[in-house]
C-alpha cells in the first residue's frame, strides 16, 4: 500500500439493495460493537490479573491496537470474522447483498489491518490478531501466545 492509489475504492451503500429504512440500519449497526467486545474484555481482564498493565485502543499507534503494550512492543488485535475477512474465499461468494458495496468494504478492511500490521512491525512491534472465535474457542492458547511474547521481550529487554 504504497500509495493512495493502491487503496481499495469503496463504493457508496446502495439503499437499493437492503430491504432496511436508513433508521433501522443504523440501529442495527450501533449496536454491533467495535471495541470492549466479550472476547476482548476477557483477555484483558486475564493479562491484568497476571500483573501486566496495558492500554487500550491506542490511536497513536497504526490501526489503534485494541490492546498495546508499549513498553514491551506488544500489539493486540481482535477481530469480528465478518468485518475482516475470515476464511474470506468461501465467504465472498456467500455475500447475496448489495456486493458491490461489502465486497470492497472488506477487502479494504483487510488491506488495511496488513498494512497497519507491517508498520507496527516495522516499528519493532509483536502483533497479535486473533479472531474473536477462535479467542473464544482457544483462550488459554491465545493467552500463552501474548504472555510467551511479553516474557521474550522482558528477558530481551533485561539482558
Amino acid at each position: 500500500m504504497g500509495n493512495k492509489d493502491d487503496k481499495i475504492k469503496v463504493p457508496s451503500f446502495e439503499e437499493a439493495q437492503t430491504h432496511y429504512t436508513p433508521e433501522q440500519r443504523s440501529k442495527l449497526m450501533r449496536k454491533i460493537k467495535s471495541s470492549d467486545t466479550k472476547p476482548e474484555i476477557k483477555l484483558r481482564k486475564a493479562l491484568w490479573n497476571m500483573g501486566y498493565r496495558y492500554r487500550k485502543d491506542v490511536k497513536s499507534l497504526p490501526g489503534k491496537p485494541d490492546i498495546a503494550i508499549k513498553k514491551y512492543k506488544i500489539a493486540i488485535f481482535i477481530d469480528g470474522e465478518f468485518w475482516h475477512g475470515y476464511n474470506w474465499k468461501e465467504k465472498k461468494q456467500r455475500i447475496q447483498r448489495n456486493r458491490a458495496y461489502w465486497i470492497p468494504k472488506i477487502e479494504r478492511n483487510m488491506q488495511r489491518d496488513q498494512h497497519n500490521t507491517q508498520q507496527l512491525q516495522l516499528m519493532g512491534y509483536t502483533v497479535f490478531r486473533f479472531w474473536e472465535q477462535r479467542l473464544k474457542k482457544e483462550f488459554e492458547t491465545c493467552l500463552r501466545a501474548v504472555v510467551g511474547a511479553i516474557e521474550e521481550k522482558k528477558r530481551n529487554i533485561g539482558r
